[in-house]
């Protein structure tokens, strides 16, 4: 009687502290993320955080690691334990540009990261001079043509979307242009705005200040579709420039290799109901960011997508940050 008494404790005690195990999260959760605080990325897994804080009845902290083109906060958690309590926010171009952008390292960032929940996923538009002679991508790709090199455009970084994303306007219409890479991005706007620089791509919230200033104008997205935000400014194709032609980055949050699944189903799933929220959804439109319901599975899969992009247009013109 004793014997099965101590077995039947045995098991109650096991099941009790397997349960504890699962009872996700029992202590605060940790965002680090890449991007500097008050930048657009920033702002909003803020406010993710506080609405997900609020869910879980535990606190969310955010550490801010920017720099070293994402390996600041990559290094910083991906020998973490993967709990689910510290999770990374990176951008697409992390996960799909940064291996082919340092080759010496090998570093392939989705073998060391699982994909755990989407948050977002941003536009970009073309932006010129508001005094610029260019009316649509066909003025522009004309210019480039009639003088190869001649034409500049800028980037707020070598390998960013705004870089990469010239790169492949070059490739799809057999152009040539001159890259100006900036280390503030208020600068580049500035300078588009001037005319010291030709053009560049933009989001909504990175060239609010000079777009307001009456100094920028859009010229077309670089989307499948118009955006709500900018209904009057055509796509990329309806502007003259190729078909089907997108630029755009997405946001995700990942844990170190090898995340329990019931403990990403059910952050996946919070975030996921957090995105939904009237008040999350009218910060994101004030950004024009996307939200995705995307599975860990699409994640990846867009991801790789890029990757095939970004390996391209990186090797055609030996683009390195090494």
């Amino acid at each position: 009687m004793i014997k099965s008494f101590a077995s039947a404790l045995v098991l109650v005690s096991a099941a009790c502290a397997s349960y504890a195990q699962g009872a996700f999260p029992s202590k605060p959760v940790t965002f680090v993320t890449a991007f500097a605080a008050g930048s657009g990325p920033d702002a909003v897994l803020r406010q993710v955080g506080e609405k997900l804080s609020k869910l879980w009845g535990q606190p969310v902290l955010i550490n801010n690691k920017p720099g070293g083109g994402g390996f600041i906060a990559i290094e910083a958690t991906r020998r973490l334990p993967a709990d689910g309590y510290t999770l990374l926010q990176l951008d697409s171009e992390h996960l799909a540009a940064l291996p082919h952008l340092y080759k010496s390292k090998n570093f392939v960032t989705l073998q060391h990261f699982d994909p755990v929940a989407p948050l977002f996923r941003t536009p970009f538009l073309v932006a010129v001079a508001t005094d610029s002679k260019w009316q649509n991508m066909k003025d522009l790709i004309g210019a480039a043509k009639a003088a190869p090199g001649k034409v500049s455009f800028g980037s707020w970084g070598i390998g960013s979307p705004g870089h990469l994303g010239g790169e492949q306007i070059e490739w799809l219409n057999q152009v040539e242009m001159t890259h100006v890479a900036f280390r503030e991005v208020s600068q580049l706007f500035t300078s588009v705005g001037a005319g010291d620089i030709q053009w560049s791509f933009a989001s909504i919230p990175s060239s609010a200040g000079v777009y307001k200033a009456g100094k920028l104008r859009y010229i077309a997205v670089a989307a499948s579709k118009r955006i709500p935000q900018m209904p009057e400014v055509p796509t990329v194709a309806e502007a003259g420039g190729p078909a089907h032609f997108e630029v755009n980055s997405f946001v995700t949050l990942l844990a170190p290799k090898g995340i329990a699944k019931d403990v990403q189903e059910k952050i996946h799933a919070d975030v996921l109901k957090v995105l939904a929220d009237p008040e999350v959804k009218a910060r994101y439109n004030t950004f024009a960011f996307e939200t995705l319901n995307w599975s860990a599975s699409d994640i990846r899969k867009n991801a790789e997508a890029k990757s095939k992009i970004y390996e391209q247009l990186v090797t055609r013109k030996n683009i390195s940050l090494e």
